[in-house]
């Protein structure tokens, strides 16, 4: 008996198919995926409070000055901007001043982002490969637990992964069957779309750039290398033009004018992006800035603490700490895009399908790189900057061997892909064995005897193929699904290293202990060593300050949770960690003799603990200024953090 093979090449899905040849089922199916995206991300949205207190302080102080807003500033009064560029910081502050600032306003901009992220993905997957892998990619985004994890959090991520993937849809316009110029139009929109990410996490935005590059070098419409290379550097001049706009303007603004660069060592953009978020974050260098010390910017990727990434190496992306955030798919990924370029080996230059998949493949093994082999600070959640190629990969790649199953090979790659994926999602599930036990057993059983039927009988006519293409589904996409809802259904307590999944111990301590979810200096528990953020009588004392700052206090920690308690504005001595130089000693001075400051809030003698925290007073100016207001001024207990009124000098 002869079995037909289907070897023929994809179609080019660069031309969309006309609104009367589309079937049926896709306009239903895409609204259902957004339908169902919208209430994932946002049911229960503002559950967990103000999420990491850090951004949520500097949200607020945008709605409160506009001078903040503009500079992502942690406090009103404008001493000191976050260790970010602003641009989530707009969104969010924006939001807030249009329908008032609470913890669901806050975090609205987020959702958003990831119900657009999925869309833009879906449309920029069904460009190249047809609506059926943009569904799947669609679905496998939504339901990444990192994703469902980044898009209801007020971290920066949430912006640069809708950013990455508008300037990935831009690029796949500009290789489809347009002119040279219109090519190079959406090749600027692309740029300006990288520029604007680069003001939200600065050159995590560039990771993705050679996978676009390349993609646009092999694929573009039919020019001269010259002028491929030529419309390239018009959008390296786009994304010049978009984010250096804000670099002039903050480079050219009086620094006596504007807060203070958190993170910087010479109150530049530049410096930060180079140094503290660039190559102090690749190198693992000790310098400056909010990540070194025992805060929660640091240790640096290769101490054991699972917050930050566990040990740099080929194996980090699959590791305890990382594993659980975005690699459930990620094996599938790998051998879906080495067997999909295999096959489209010998199609066009310019066919979407390869047009595709090096534009995907340059995305994931870029930034997995980076991540895997960075020694500086890194955390899981950075992970989600891989969810989008990942499920555009798994997409891509399943339909096209879904589409040439009547081969022995194609259907042979499937059963690998999701027999691996049962395997895998196995091993990460026995990562939390008191979380649905079952589940592991069920998903790597469905999915091997599956990735059977698929090899036996998904050539076959008839409807069975459609069953076993459903059930593969189920399998595929239940261990990640059901992870996604375990995070979205958790209540996280806060913090600015977010987790997915099942509450675990992630190295500070166990949950409840010191550094453990809701105890000291933990998600949801007070930093060690400082007075309670949460004390009646202290936030009291606050709310009825005047001047400039009601207080002022080394590090951000206690300051961002009373700024947004009491909506005043605190001043973070030092930033983050308390290891910026900002103010000087001397500014300081002259900001008490002005009445611009009121109170100063120490840290309790003896009050160490585990990370996060500054050391007791600081660094620098920072320690210099607690010495001497320690020296100077008279200090009474609220609760059991020592204040010092700046108003009253000792006699």
């Amino acid at each position: 008996m002869t079995t037909t093979v289907d070897t023929a090449p994809a179609p080019d899905a660069m031309a969309a198919a006309p609104d009367d040849v589309t079937p049926r089922w896709v306009r239903p199916s895409y609204w259902v995926l957004l339908a169902g995206t919208a209430v994932l991300y946002f049911w229960g949205l503002g559950s967990s409070g103000w999420a990491n207190s850090y951004y949520a302080a500097a949200a607020q102080a945008g709605t409160q000055s506009w001078k903040a807003w503009l500079f992502g500033s942690l406090d009103a009064g404008n001493a000191i901007t976050v260790d970010k560029p602003p641009a989530a910081m707009w969104a969010m502050g924006l939001s807030g001043r249009l329908f008032g600032f609470n913890e669901f306003t806050m975090l609205l901009p987020q959702a958003l982002m990831g119900v657009g992220a999925v869309a833009l993905l879906y449309a920029t997957v069904r460009r190249t490969s047809g609506p059926g892998a943009a569904l799947i990619a669609g679905t496998a985004l939504a339901l990444t637990p990192v994703a469902a994890s980044m898009f209801r959090y007020n971290n920066p991520d949430a912006l640069l992964v809708l950013l990455l993937v508008l300037a990935a849809y831009f690029m796949v316009r500009a290789v489809g069957p347009v002119t040279a110029r219109a090519s190079a139009g959406w090749v600027a929109l692309a740029g300006g779309a990288l520029g604007f990410a680069f003001l939200t996490k600065m050159l995590q935005a560039f990771l993705i750039v050679p996978g676009l590059a390349v993609m646009f070098l092999v694929a573009a419409p039919a020019v001269t290398m010259w002028k491929r290379l030529g419309t390239l550097l018009i959008g390296a001049a786009t994304m010049v033009i978009s984010s250096g706009w804000y670099l002039a303007l903050v480079a050219l603004w009086p620094a006596d004018s504007r807060p203070y660069i958190a993170g910087s060592t010479d109150n530049s953009l530049l410096q930060l992006a180079f140094g503290y978020n660039g190559l102090q974050r690749i190198l693992g260098q000790e310098g400056h800035g909010p990540g070194h010390g025992p805060g929660p910017g640091g240790p640096g990727g290769g101490g054991p603490n699972l917050m930050f990434g566990g040990d740099p190496g080929i194996g980090r992306m699959f590791g305890l700490s990382m594993g659980t955030e975005a690699s459930w798919l990620l094996p599938a990924a790998l051998v879906g895009l080495v067997a999909a370029l295999w096959l489209t080996r010998r199609t066009a230059r310019t066919a979407g399908l390869r047009a595709g998949l090096l534009m995907w493949g340059g995305w994931m093994l870029v930034t997995a790189a980076v991540f895997s082999f960075m020694d500086g600070i890194i955390h899981p959640y950075y992970t989600v900057a891989l969810a989008p190629a990942v499920a555009a990969l798994v997409g891509i790649s399943a339909a096209e061997l879904w589409r040439r199953r009547g081969a022995f090979s194609a259907r042979l790659v499937l059963a690998v892909m999701l027999a691996g994926t049962g395997v895998w999602a196995f091993v990460l599930l026995t990562r939390t064995p008191d979380w649905l036990p079952a589940l592991r057993w069920i998903v790597l059983i469905g999915s091997v005897l599956t990735a059977v039927a698929l090899v036996v009988v998904a050539h076959r006519p008839g409807k069975l193929p459609a069953v076993v293409a459903l059930a593969a589904m189920l399998f595929g996409f239940g261990a990640t699904a059901a992870y996604t809802v375990e995070t979205v259904a958790k209540v996280h307590g806060g913090g600015p290293m977010a987790t997915s999944g099942p509450n675990r111990d992630m190295g500070f301590g166990h949950p409840g202990g010191p550094g453990g979810p809701g105890g000291p200096g933990g998600p949801g528990g007070p930093p060690p060593g400082f007075g309670r953020a949460d004390d009646p009588a202290l936030a009291a004392l606050i709310a009825g300050a005047e001047g400039r700052w009601a207080a002022a206090s080394v590090g951000s920690m206690m300051v961002s949770d009373l700024e947004l308690k009491t909506g005043e504005s605190l001043m973070a001595i030092g930033g983050f960690t308390g290891s910026d130089d900002s103010p000087t000693l001397a500014q300081f001075q002259q900001y008490v003799a002005d009445g611009q400051v009121r109170y100063f809030l120490d840290r309790p003698e003896g009050g160490h603990g585990g990370p996060p925290g500054p050391p007791r007073g600081g660094t620098g100016s920072a320690a210099q200024i607690t010495d001497w207001v320690q020296a100077t001024f008279t200090k009474t207990m609220v609760g059991d953090t020592p204040v010092y009124d700046l108003k009253a000098p000792r006699s």
